[in-house]
């Protein structure tokens, strides 16, 4: 350490500084214990009793909350899994009645289209018929030329492409 000066005529204070130990702390420890029993109203017997009965105490009041934190752990995980097991129900329950809705919204569409391709044939039926009658009687007024000024017997034969559509012998003709 370093030099210091003082002055001889006054008082002074030195402190020395050292480290301490845990030995030092446990032989404090050891001697504080060893006094308090000394000093202990009760003889050793008494005082191993009633340390045991303490002890029982403690482990008493663990045992008691550890029952109780599994008990609410234990209730906080069946409500959990009621709550998620009605939700999943519920989730099915959805999907199975859109399943549904979809299953009887496919068959709507089927009967619909069905519905709407028989018309459309029944309708084009008419039409061509419509067309034939029309055709016979343009045919019957003007002599066979069907109303078609300046055609040929040959090209009346053939008849026009509405006529062979009509009559189902034209290729090129969509329908049935």
């Amino acid at each position: 350490m370093g030099h210091y000066e003082f002055d001889d005529d006054e008082p002074y204070v030195v402190i020395e500084k050292q480290t301490g130990s845990v030995g030092a702390f446990l032989v404090g420890a050891a001697i504080g214990a060893g006094i308090a029993l000394l000093f202990a109203p009760r003889s050793g017997a008494e005082t191993r009793l009633e340390l045991q009965r303490g002890a029982r105490r403690v482990r008493d009041r663990a045992e008691d909350a550890v029952e109780g934190a599994t008990d609410r752990i234990a209730d906080s995980y069946e409500s959990a899994r009621r709550r998620v097991e009605t939700r999943i129900d519920s989730a099915r329950q959805a999907v199975d009645l859109k399943r549904h809705q979809v299953s009887r919204a496919m068959e709507a569409g089927r009967y619909a289209a069905q519905q709407a391709r028989e018309d459309l044939e029944r309708r084009l039926a008419e039409t061509k018929a419509a067309y034939r009658a029309g055709m016979d009687v343009a045919r019957s007024e003007n002599g066979g030329t069907a109303g078609r000024p300046g055609a040929s017997d040959e090209e009346e034969a053939s008849g026009s492409p509405l006529d062979r559509a009509a009559a189902g012998d034209d290729p090129t003709a969509t329908g049935t």
